[in-house]
């Protein structure tokens, strides 16, 4: 019984692998949908979707504080976001031809490039890395939050004023289109 225990390999994976895979499968696919589709608020919720899957994926590795922010910010934040900014400049709900410039492939190399560039240093920083397991977690929330606050925490606030403007940008620009049309329909000069 002990042996079949420690056979545990590459050719038998357990229950939480076989799931990542799953939900890393799907994730895929909904990014790819998130930047094929040619319909604004479809690639929106199907930004949703594929990054709830990275918070399956983050739970499926014991990370859970990590998991709760992806939802968090990414979800709760960056996509309402993204939808507000697509409602207050008043971007088309149906099929947008625009949103299609005809560069697929140079799309395809940018993008080929740069996943190889990443996988690369990726690669190539943790290459002499090693995990100590004896002591704590790594994605537990006592390791995340020190890590957190005492080095990331002014790319968190200064993320959090680019979010702001954006959204007050967002705003600025569609009450200009709005007081240019009024103004047309009026006869009078635009301010």
């Amino acid at each position: 019984m002990m042996l079949a225990a420690q056979s545990h390999g590459f050719l038998s994976p357990t229950g939480v692998e076989i799931a990542f895979v799953l939900v890393g499968i799907a994730t895929l696919s909904a990014a790819l949908v998130t930047v094929t589709t040619k319909q604004l608020v479809h690639a929106a919720l199907w930004l949703v979707v594929a990054l709830g899957g990275l918070a399956v994926e983050y739970l499926l590795l014991t990370a859970e504080f990590i998991a709760w922010v992806q939802v968090l910010i990414y979800v709760g934040s960056v996509v309402v976001l993204l939808l507000f900014g697509l409602m207050l400049t008043r971007a088309p709900i149906g099929r947008s031809p625009d949103a299609d410039s005809g560069n697929r492939w140079a799309a395809l190399v940018v993008a080929v490039a740069a996943a190889a560039t990443l996988v690369w240093v990726v690669v190539d920083a943790f290459r002499a890395t090693w995990i100590n397991l004896d002591g704590a977690s790594q994605g537990s929330t006592k390791v995340t939050g020190e890590i957190l606050f005492s080095h990331w925490v002014l790319p968190f606030e200064a993320l959090s004023v680019l979010l702001l403007a954006a959204l007050v940008g967002a705003i600025v620009l569609s009450r200009r289109s709005s007081s240019t049309t009024t103004s047309a329909a009026n006869g009078r000069a635009p301010r």
